[in-house]
């Protein structure tokens, strides 16, 4: 796939633009969006990333279509189960609400800053390093495990957030004020320099990004090794996400069965990691098939593994409510 270098910076201008817009709205007069707002909103950035994956099925053919809208729909589930944890964050510090949607928007750039790094660093990589396909497609098999040893065992998310070595850090060696002071991250007070409980919130938010970056990035090149696709997927996966905060609200805690289905999903593309590595060395010479997945099936099993678990998640918490 030939992207022009006109493309890249005209998508990153996009990109800043709509930040710059959000920053100068939300810094401004933070308040609580309502659901209104959430839905136009949410509705709007969707259907964005729809138009985009049509322009780029027409533009440069349906196989990269195909993998921007895998890569787009793996992001965006693996998105909102974060949400989950930014939840977590703004109920452990006790954000008011007016200012919860100022810490996501700090947050997302954050997000968005490190993806950029490790969407570089994974692409050298790759350009490099034909083997490290291995090395993804274990560490999702990992990840997968692991995600189901903590829905089965009940994990301490809440505190892996709030309280890793970062945040340990800045604990240790700034001092805090006790209230929040509205959207500012540092004041005078008694004469010494105070960091504000907005800061803290912003830093655990940015250290969390930081550690599911680690399984989105590998996620995403299972599914297409176009630098450019894995971006646009993940720029389009965090826009809309400060408003689907507010506007799934409670409803995240209904999505029961999410881990295991991005377990499933990290499985899956480990697994397709694993055996495109295999093809790549020729190790698949003597197979009966091909060791390489279509496109259009990884496709189908994060629809079709989406869909199942959104649906029990909510017989289940329909059932549990009766």
């Amino acid at each position: 796939m030939q992207v022009h270098a006109s493309a890249w910076i005209i998508t990153v201008a996009v990109m800043a633009a709509l930040l710059a817009v959000d920053v100068l709205i939300i810094g401004r007069r933070p308040h609580v969006p309502s659901m209104r707002e959430c839905t136009l909103l949410v509705g709007l950035f969707v259907a964005l990333a729809v138009l985009f994956g049509a322009g780029i099925w027409v533009v440069s053919g349906p196989v990269y279509g195909k993998e921007f809208f895998a890569g787009w729909l793996t992001e965006y589930s693996l998105s909102v189960d974060n949400l989950f944890i930014f939840l977590l964050i703004m109920d452990k510090f006790r954000v008011p609400a007016r200012l919860q949607q100022f810490g996501l928007l700090v947050g997302i750039i954050l997000a968005l800053v490190f993806r950029g790094v490790f969407i570089g660093l994974g692409a050298a990589m790759i350009a490099s390093m034909a083997w490290v396909f291995f090395l993804f497609g274990a560490f999702l098999l990992y990840t997968a495990v692991d995600l189901v040893r903590d829905f089965l065992d009940g994990s301490a998310e809440e505190e892996e957030a709030t309280e890793n070595l970062v945040m340990r850090f800045v604990r240790r060696r700034f001092p805090a004020s006790e209230e929040f002071h509205g959207t500012r991250l540092t004041l005078q007070e008694g004469g010494r320099r105070l960091v504000t409980p907005m800061l803290i919130v912003i830093v655990a938010l940015g250290t969390t990004d930081v550690m599911f970056a680690l399984d989105s990035i590998p996620a995403i090149y299972g599914l297409t090794q176009e630098p450019y696709l894995v971006f646009t997927a993940n720029v389009f996966a965090l826009m809309g996400l400060r408003q689907l905060y507010f506007l799934l609200g409670g409803m995240l805690k209904k999505l029961v069965y999410l881990p295991l289905g991005l377990a499933v999903i990290l499985a899956f593309i480990g697994v397709k990691l694993l055996l495109h590595a295999a093809h790549h060395y020729r190790l698949d010479r003597s197979w009966p098939v091909s060791a390489e997945i279509p496109v259009e099936t990884s496709l189908l099993v994060i629809v079709v593994t989406l869909a199942v678990t959104v649906t029990a998640s909510l017989v289940r918490s329909r059932s549990a409510a009766e």
